[in-house]
């Protein structure tokens, strides 16, 4: 059992969204000549709600003008909505090659389910120095690890070794960490947990896009850091 109670000791910010990445915008738009740029149409329904009115109670022109500055908005509300799809698109395409950025890091993002193979990582951060009761779960509920730790107060990692606690090793799964934290007075403290672990594959299709980390599917906006995996060189 392995346990490290320090964050890793190289972690860089994530991405910002880039601002240089240019998008294909595919949505065609098909030209229509408007009311308010077609003068003539404008006249033509002029002179038919002329022939077609009242002659004792006639409209002034002041109710000409309203009628000619409505139809010229509900024609600019459609030429709204057509570019809001055009902006929409930009920013889907903006998303996705986003996500991509991710593929192949180690980020850290909000949960406690982790993919355990040869190891699971996952991040604790406690308001307060607490003693911790640690339990890992596999996929049926079943306790696989349960042990008692010192957490100071703000980040630390746990790393599992996938032993428990008769030293059995447990078999490549879906695990679950719960913490749960007392102080000095036995007064709970809350410890919250992050999941870390290597981006292998991003879903375009979902929006937003969907980042695979061990079996388990996030978004761009639950990850907290990005961490860059130290190599030791060989003399």
């Amino acid at each position: 059992m392995a346990v490290d109670a320090t964050m890793p000791t190289t972690v860089v910010s994530a991405p910002a969204t880039s601002t240089g990445t240019s998008a294909t915008n595919t949505t065609s738009s098909v030209a229509t000549t408007g009311i308010a740029d077609n003068f003539q149409t404008f006249l033509t329904l002029l002179t038919t709600q002329l022939q077609h009115q009242n002659p004792l109670d006639p409209l002034d022109t002041n109710q000409f003008t309203a009628q000619l500055v409505q139809f010229a908005g509900v024609e600019q509300q459609l030429k709204q909505n057509d570019q809001l799809k055009s902006l929409i698109a930009i920013e889907k395409s903006a998303q996705s090659t986003q996500a991509l950025i991710y593929v192949g890091n180690t980020v850290a993002v909000d949960g406690s389910k982790s993919q355990f193979n040869t190891s699971a990582t996952w991040n604790l951060k406690a308001a307060q120095n607490t003693n911790a009761a640690i339990t890992i779960t596999n996929s049926t509920g079943q306790t696989a690890y349960a042990g008692n730790f010192t957490l100071t107060q703000g980040n630390a990692s746990f790393v599992w070794d996938g032993k428990g606690n008769d030293g059995t090793k447990w078999p490549a799964g879906t695990y679950t960490l719960t913490a749960t934290g007392k102080d000095s007075s036995g007064n709970d403290v809350a410890i919250s947990t992050e999941v870390q672990g290597v981006v292998d594959s991003v879903d375009l299709t979902a929006s937003p896009p969907l980042l695979s980390i061990g079996g388990q599917t996030y978004t761009t906006d639950q990850i907290k850091r990005v961490v860059r995996t130290t190599t030791s060189s060989s003399s």
